[in-house]
């Protein structure tokens, strides 16, 4: 019978993250590269244990899970460099955003919003404003709510993008849910939204609701 060590459990799980890069690793193998000592084996298992607790690697990478349970699945430092890398991540997806035509690439505006959005346990409201060409000024949170809603109100959307010069606008939330069908209150509430800004001489292309791996927008449902 052959018993593997710390160093081989460790050099295999280097040599797998060398030969065929992290898509390869499992999210417990990818977690536990953040988590320090112990063998490669014992962190695996710490990785997999908080993955449970937590709720899923988006939760556990955006803090989400925080405050939820006696007992801290991970390091303080661990958290923070988890929530570090998503925070790389989702720059990572605004880059192109900031350099090119939003128009351009309307895929890259739905997965910015799913990375920055997804996995988040109380909804979320936010929007890209942008210039007269279409170009991305700003990613904002405008409004936080509960495990089913959050407020919103029309008035400081219009100060906030009015102070920033924005000419047009993409709205996004998330359904804590998964389920990405909009409700009669989402259609609503766009409607008022496009119906304010518009006063202003403000556009809104699109409001799109977030799921988990999929999305709707209201724009091409003819819903605005």
């Amino acid at each position: 019978m052959t018993i593997q060590t710390r160093k081989d459990s460790d050099a295999s799980l280097a040599q797998r993250l060398n030969a065929y890069g992290p898509a390869a690793l499992s999210d417990a193998e990818l977690l536990s590269l953040f988590i320090s000592g112990g063998s490669s084996t014992a962190r695996i298992d710490k990785a997999r244990n908080a993955l449970v607790l937590s709720g899923g690697i988006v939760p556990l990478t955006t803090g989400e899970w925080m405050g939820t349970y006696n007992a801290s699945p991970l390091t303080a430092r661990t958290s923070r460099l988890l929530q570090a890398a998503h925070e790389v991540s989702r720059r990572c997806l605004l880059a192109p955003l900031l350099e090119s035509d939003v128009l351009t690439t309307p895929e890259a505006v739905r997965r910015y919003f799913a990375k920055s959005l997804n996995g988040l346990q109380a909804e979320v409201f936010a929007a890209l404003l942008l210039d007269n060409r279409h170009r991305v000024i700003e990613y904002r949170e405008f409004f936080t709510g509960t495990i089913s809603s959050a407020a919103v109100y029309p008035r400081e959307i219009v100060k906030h993008c009015l102070s920033r010069n924005a000419a047009s606008i993409v709205f996004a939330h998330q359904h804590p849910s998964g389920i990405a069908e909009p409700s009669d209150l989402d259609v609503r509430l766009t409607r008022r939204l496009v119906d304010a800004l518009a006063l202003v001489d403000i556009r809104v292309l699109d409001h799109l609701v977030i799921g988990q791996g999929q999305h709707t927008s209201l724009a091409e449902r003819g819903l605005m």
